[in-house]
């Protein structure tokens, strides 16, 4: 099994679509064999879930999300552990020990602004669509 990690500077990156580095984590038998950092090249939000996928990850922690990168991941098959936040190696020793303390409901939790063709999944005309979001 595969895990990976959106990662910044030993810690969990906030914002999956521009996040600029994965750590992924080979797990065998429930404990962490190996792990490495692994440059995304440019891609950004949708583009993500193939770049996991062609990484054979199968779980993903992350921190803020978007609804259209939520979409890409689960038709990648990609289970999403999204509003984590902290130390990336304790985050994913937490989600094996059963422990990881994360929001399956956050959605675009760290957007600042909203680029063209931006997909947040949960916005409507007017604002936010939850008190999840931070706007």
């Amino acid at each position: 099994m595969k895990i990976a990690v959106t990662y910044e500077n030993g810690q969990v990156f906030q914002h999956f679509g521009h996040t600029e580095q994965f750590k992924i984590y080979d797990v065998e038998g429930g404990k962490v064999t190996a792990s490495r950092i692994v440059p995304t090249g440019g891609s950004g939000h949708g583009a993500l879930a193939g770049f996991l996928q062609a990484q054979g990850v199968g779980t993903l922690i992350c921190g803020g999300i978007g609804g259209g990168a939520r979409a890409a991941l689960g038709e990648a098959g990609i289970t999403l552990y999204p509003g984590a936040s902290g130390a990336a190696d304790a985050q994913v020793e937490a989600l094996l020990a059963g422990s990881l303390q994360y929001d399956p409901d956050t959605v675009c939790a760290h957007h600042e602004g909203h680029g063209e063709g931006h997909d947040c999944g949960s916005h409507h005309e007017g604002g936010c669509g939850g008190s999840h979001c931070g706007h």
